[in-house]
């Protein structure tokens, strides 16, 4: 019906991009690794790595895969690491291997990790030194057969603290010694080409167990090419800087801030707590970035520091949002003091991630998430699987070189995922305006988003009525000023039970990530349901 209708205000931006301009990411890595050997980089506690130290230190690790741990094509390799050196150096090195790299949260419990694990079937982990013990706790119920540990300062050539490593951790090595032993091994090339995998990216289900998104080298040098065409005043050859405060696990931050830019010789300062805001500041400053991607959270930290406004912005050129909805207030906030507004997009895992963007010719915060990026088709269908009028709310489903191809061993939930004529239903809801512009205004999922992460609540549901003293639960989303929305949990009792809300809190805080705990518990008489029994998360949200 609307037949792309936004690109009219696409201006000088192309309307579709060539999904095949490189023939795999390692072939776009290798070509900036070429072209910018001697420049740095990334720079991470003050050391830096040009492009071609990158190059020669991902070559070792990738023989070693290769020749030691006797590594295939296809196979999975789990990776938990937070932004340090390393994990662009583990992220090469894997891809060279035609292995698929599993993206696993450093703050995952054990619990979460294993499911991951068994799922992706990992036989391989990369795991930084201070997740370590998470590890431990879950080998036994996987098919781990090897781990990968990774200190703060590998890569970088100096000593940090770093946290001593069990020396009877069976079949584990230090990368620091596979670094310095293994420049003798040889690697042998292995032939990789679009369709082949390249990450398997986890997203929240709605049975409360995540499932990996399977996305191919095509759908992320797509990615990177849509996003270069779209905002070609921001990815100048050879002379961006970046801030990477987001986590290079998360998709968002892999693919704009990674792959994006390391695809055009920028510089990277990697940020490995971005919690710690004065030290982020310092980073910022001290970098002189010309682009910061951040999520709501973040930004809300940042302009929450008196120090933000005595520093000087006038070098920042992209002020970019996503993950979640980017509040007005926060984006007024940091305009004030940066002179630059938010410019949010919206993307998801199962896309690599961006599907929408404001481009630059959009001067100041508009609440939308932008226009469609090139070569991307996005529908929305009302619940008759019809397309709706300008205006209109519906589901938002999406096709383009940059959607993957299905869940990772999930055939029978990718038959319900995609609509007959091959769009991804992504369970959001949106309205178009008559320029283009997308805004999501509600999530058909019951999916809850705390700082741009997924908590689905089935998942905290199940692992709450596990917990001694409550009879039900239920879980839902409520809005939160700092992280977006905040999990709420509805609780009955069991009869003669006196279970007190720090209870509940502390045993979920021993089996979910921290994001996914709930900050508010409620207890009521009962729960209201269905003629059925079905619990009707619903009318708690109303």
């Amino acid at each position: 019906m609307n037949q792309r209708h936004w690109l009219k205000n696409y201006g000088t931006i192309p309307a579709d991009i060539d999904p095949k301009a490189h023939r795999s990411v390692l072939s776009m890595m290798d070509d900036a690794m070429t072209q910018f050997s001697d420049q740095p980089a990334f720079t991470f506690a003050d050391q830096t790595l040009t492009f071609g130290e990158v190059e020669r230190l991902s070559l070792i690790f990738s023989a070693f895969l290769q020749k030691r741990l006797n590594v295939k094509k296809g196979d999975r390799i789990a990776v938990m690491l937070p932004n340090l050196m390393a994990f662009p150096i583990v992220f090469l090195g894997i891809i060279r291997t035609g292995a698929i790299q599993v993206n696993v949260n450093p703050l995952y419990t054990a619990r979460e990790l294993e499911h991951q694990l068994n799922d992706a079937g990992a036989e391989i982990i990369v795991v930084f030194s201070g997740s370590l013990a998470t590890v431990v706790n879950a080998r036994s119920d996987t098919v781990l057969k090897h781990v990968i540990t990774v200190n703060i300062n590998d890569c970088i050539g100096i000593d940090l603290p770093g946290t001593v490593i069990d020396e009877n951790l069976e079949n584990s090595i230090r990368l620091s010694e596979i670094m310095s032993s293994g420049e003798d091994l040889q690697f042998d090339p292995v032939d990789l080409h679009g369709e082949d995998l390249l990450l398997l990216q986890y997203t929240g289900g709605t049975t409360g167990l995540s499932k990996g998104a399977a996305l191919s080298h095509r759908n992320l040098v797509a990615n990177v090419e849509q996003f270069k065409a779209f905002m070609p005043d921001n990815v100048r050859v050879g002379k961006e800087v970046v801030v990477t405060a987001l986590p290079l696990y998360h998709i968002f931050a892999l693919m704009v801030n990674f792959l994006t830019y390391f695809s055009v010789g920028a510089r990277n300062w990697l940020v490995a707590n971005p919690r710690d805001i004065d030290s982020l500041i310092d980073i910022m400053h001290q970098s002189q970035c010309t682009v910061f991607m951040g999520v709501n959270t973040l930004y809300a930290g940042l302009v929450a520091s008196p120090r933000l406004g005595h520093e000087d912005w006038s070098h920042l050129r992209l002020a970019g949002g996503g993950g979640a909805s980017i509040i007005e207030a926060v984006s007024a906030k940091w305009s004030a003091v940066s002179g630059m507004f938010i410019r949010e997009g919206y993307g998801l895992s199962e896309t690599s991630p961006v599907l929408t963007f404001n481009p630059g010719s959009v001067e100041k915060f508009n609440g939308t998430t932008g226009l469609p990026l090139p070569s991307t088709y996005i529908k929305l269908l009302d619940d008759d699987g019809q397309e709706v009028a300008i205006g209109k709310s519906g589901e938002v489903v999406v096709n383009g070189p940059q959607v993957m191809r299905g869940y990772w061993n999930k055939p029978d939930i990718d038959s319900t995922s995609f609509t007959s004529d091959g769009y991804f239903k992504t369970g959001d809801i949106g309205i178009f305006d008559q320029d283009g512009f997308l805004k999501i205004v509600d999530r058909k999922k019951d999916m809850i988003l705390v700082s741009g992460f997924n908590v689905f609540p089935n998942e905290v549901e199940s692992v709450a009525t596990n917990c001694a003293g409550i009879m039900e639960c239920a879980c839902i989303g409520v809005p939160d000023e700092k992280t977006g929305e905040a999990v709420r949990l509805y609780v009955t009792r069991l009869p003669g039970t006196a279970i007190a809300a720090d209870d509940v809190i502390n045993y979920c805080r021993q089996e979910l990530a921290a994001y996914k705990i709930p900050r508010q518990i409620v207890f009521v008489s009962e729960l209201p349901k269905s003629a059925v029994g079905k619990i009707l998360r619903r009318e708690l949200r109303s």
